[in-house]
């Protein structure tokens, strides 16, 4: 089966009376774990963005360990649910405050990646991403944000 285009979605779920939509809902957040996790954040933590934040860089310290270095796949767990968690919110102050936020912990907990060139490349792609994000969002933010980065840059080096 091919899936409709997002304007027939659109189109269709106009149509469609309050239980009906209810009924659509309730059989997608069934489905599957990611689309309860995204109607979760739809309907009860897009309103309070910064506890949302909050909650999302709670998850990322438990995720990182206590040691020196970090194994290339418990980063890639951690790069990707953090991912996810900014899908959700699609909001770019609040990508760059957890993807800094992500960094800023591979700096205050000294954690090396030792020989693992894999591990080094995920850090840097994520310093990538935190540039192209600084770039469009507004230029007084702009600064704040760069102020932020300090530091973050020299530490795979």
């Amino acid at each position: 089966m091919k899936a409709a285009t997002i304007s027939q979605l659109k189109k269709t779920l106009v149509k469609l009376d309050h239980d009906a939509l209810l009924d659509a809902c309730l059989r997608l957040a069934k489905s599957k774990v990611d689309n309860k996790e995204l109607l979760t954040y739809v309907l009860m933590k897009s309103v309070d963005e910064p506890a949302y934040v909050a909650e999302v860089c709670d998850e990322i310290d438990e995720q990182i360990p206590a040691a020196k270095t970090i194994h290339k796949k418990t980063l890639r767990k951690i790069v990707r649910v953090m991912d996810k968690r900014i899908r959700h919110s699609g909001d770019r102050e609040t990508e760059l405050q957890i993807r800094i936020y992500f960094c800023r912990q591979f700096v205050d907990r000294g954690i090396r990646f030792g020989n693992c060139r894999v591990s080094a490349n995920m850090y840097a792609s994520q310093l990538k991403k935190i540039e192209k994000a600084i770039e469009r969002v507004h230029p007084d933010l702009q600064f704040d944000f760069r102020q932020d980065m300090r530091g973050l840059d020299t530490w795979i080096r």
